[in-house]
């Protein structure tokens, strides 16, 4: 991998181990990286969005635990492997587009890097939000 630039390194994804079907399927933005939806197996809210290249697709597949490219330190990382965090991989999906992934996943502690079960508790905006007998076509 490159440290100067953080589109992760063409010959990485060729070798990564991504079943080559599997690879064909994705539709990666600019960086080669797929946004990773991560939901709570048990109660299904979303715990936070990370990103995947195939590598990282390959090793949260074949290892049992959630790994992410990250953008801002330009390196894969394991989801607990500094916080003790762990997300243990229940399920993983692809959507119809082949541009999103859905990661359930057992959550070990905080999911977010705030400390807090989810990244998006407290973050609430302000939306209209219509009754269901308001709501027309």
């Amino acid at each position: 991998m490159s440290t100067e630039s953080a589109v992760p390194d063409v010959r990485a994804i060729r070798s990564s181990g991504l079943d080559p079907e599997l690879a064909a399927r994705l539709k990666r933005d600019p960086d080669g990286l797929v946004t990773a939806v991560v939901q709570g197996a048990s109660d299904h809210r979303v715990l936070m969005v990370g990103w995947m290249d195939d590598e990282a697709l390959h090793r949260t597949l074949t290892s049992g635990r959630a790994t992410y490219w990250s953008r801002s330190r330009q390196e894969y990382w394991r989801k607990g492997d500094t916080s003790g965090h762990v997300q243990w991989v229940r399920s993983v999906a692809l959507d119809c587009d082949g541009d999103t992934l859905l990661v359930e996943v057992d959550q070990v502690g905080a999911a977010c890097h705030r400390g807090t079960d989810t990244c998006f508790d407290g973050g609430d905006l302000d939306a209209v939000v219509l009754d269901p007998t308001e709501r027309t076509p």
